[in-house]
């Protein structure tokens, strides 16, 4: 496998793919107005301390915006993600994700431009859960009598 970006870790790609790799690569310049609103509160480790990256390839899918260290995906979607064939294609995809352990969050642009903040607290929200079932399953209380 390639040499893929600034990460020597090659499984964060999840088999992804030099052409979907370069894909990514192209759609990192050309995000949309909802996608540029939403990576300025992801970027710089700014919510809870979580790296996400922008547009990760995952097999021969892209996600918009993904945190490893949770396995989450962020998705956002504007108005072709209700084209039938689209909704195929996002089932398609999330089954690939999940496979993979990944959790999907989606927005639309309408509630990320007109509700970051919601936005962001439903995304605080679920990093906090997964940290606290995370503590649970490693450090399971005892019960004494």
């Amino acid at each position: 496998m390639a040499y893929l970006g600034k990460t020597k870790n090659p499984l964060i790609y999840y088999g992804a793919g030099a052409v979907t790799v370069e894909r990514s690569k192209g759609l990192r310049k050309k995000m949309t107005s909802a996608e540029k609103k939403l990576w300025t509160h992801l970027r710089r480790k700014n919510i809870l301390g979580m790296k996400f990256r922008r547009q990760q390839p995952v097999l021969f899918y892209i996600a918009d915006f993904y945190c490893h260290e949770l396995k989450l995906v962020i998705e956002v979607d504007g108005p072709i993600h209700k084209r039938k064939d689209r909704i195929i294609w996002d089932q398609n995809r999330r089954s690939v994700f999940e496979k993979f352990g990944i959790k999907i969050l989606r927005f639309t642009n309408f509630e990320i431009k007109n509700h970051i903040g919601k936005v962001m607290d439903t995304i605080r929200n679920e990093i906090l859960t997964q940290k606290r079932q995370e503590l649970s399953t490693s450090n399971p209380q005892k019960n004494e009598k």
